[in-house]
């Protein structure tokens, strides 16, 4: 079968009115909150519009079976590793919410959200295939039907999902997450953020149980630095409605420090919010598990973002990604 006939409908098996189908989403990062949530504080789940994910299913005759393109696996997707089961799941249960058994796809999937780095790369993947996959078949997932099937694969890939990841990777504002209800955050002016990759994995599981560990150990110490972490994602919230910058800065700093004290950061990311404070950033911090991952840095605008980012890149990270959230049109 040529590149022609994937994009002839006519080749396909299940009639003519199926086309290929395009989506996108993007990856997420946590604002003010991690490892507190696992406590019962609240969350700020920040979307990163700027590391994309790009989906295009393609129908193809049935009994061709799926075949995948992309970095992780090319092939079939019966011959797949475990590593991209999420994205079968994707695909048949996109099939199954729509009734549909006799359908196959060629899938293509180009992403820029790094993986094992705290910034959603499963539930991006699987957001941006199942709303192509709904497009191929000329329909639209509803927002929680959406939800629920990135869940679904989201379950593949986690076991136990929060619904954070899925919830900040089709977002286009602030998450907040607190005691399972999850709203978005109005903002009061834009604000620009800097990414930056350590270019090591993040030990989410590692840094949860030592979290746990001395939990157990001196719960009155930890209780107290989670406390103090859910009411700095309290003041970050308030922050982000009144369009303070320079206060979510602050908040960022104290965070990273609370973090510090739990034992979750590193070296890598420790001189990577050094040198984002050296460039002046306005508050940096390390998002998500640590111990690796990513920093996060708050820039007074794009041209202090650019500077920021070089300096990221100057002090070692792989990769940096710039992303300013309420933008007026």
């Amino acid at each position: 079968m040529t590149s022609n006939d994937l994009d002839n409908p006519a080749t396909t098996g299940a009639g003519t009115n199926r086309r290929t189908g395009r989506a996108s989403s993007h990856g997420k990062t946590i604002l003010i909150g991690e490892h507190a949530v696992v406590y019962g504080a609240p969350a700020l789940v920040l979307p990163v519009l700027d590391a994309t994910v790009v989906a295009t299913v393609t129908p193809v005759s049935s009994g061709h079976g799926h075949r995948l393109e992309s970095a992780v696996h090319t092939g079939p997707l019966d011959l797949a590793p475990a590593a991209v089961m999420p994205t079968v799941t994707a695909i048949t249960a996109t099939l199954r919410h729509f009734g549909i058994t006799d359908q196959d796809f060629h899938v293509r999937v180009h992403s820029d959200v790094p993986t094992a780095r705290g910034m959603g790369s499963s539930a991006a993947v699987a957001a941006a295939v199942t709303a192509a996959v709904a497009d191929a078949l000329g329909e639209t997932l509803a927002a929680e039907a959406h939800h629920e099937l990135i869940q679904e694969c989201e379950r593949v890939a986690h076991g136990r999902p929060s619904g954070l990841d899925a919830r900040g990777v089709v977002a286009d504002a602030p998450v907040w997450f607190e005691a399972g209800r999850i709203e978005p955050v109005e903002l009061g002016a834009p604000f620009t953020f800097v990414v930056a990759d350590t270019g090591v994995p993040g030990h989410t599981r590692e840094a949860v149980a030592a979290v746990r560990e001395r939990h157990d150990a001196d719960p009155v110490t930890v209780d107290g630095v989670i406390d103090r972490i859910g009411a700095l994602a309290r003041r970050a919230r308030g922050t982000l409605v009144d369009g303070d910058a320079q206060g979510l800065g602050a908040t960022m700093d104290a965070a990273h420090d609370l973090l510090t004290a739990l034992d979750v950061s590193s070296d890598d990311l420790d001189r990577l919010v050094g040198a984002a404070r050296a460039a002046d950033a306005l508050g940096a911090k390390l998002t998500g598990g640590g111990r690796g991952g990513c920093v996060l840095a708050l820039a007074t605008d794009g041209e202090h973002a650019d500077r920021i980012a070089a300096a990221l890149r100057g002090a070692g990270a792989a990769a940096t990604w710039t992303t300013t959230i309420g933008a007026r049109a």
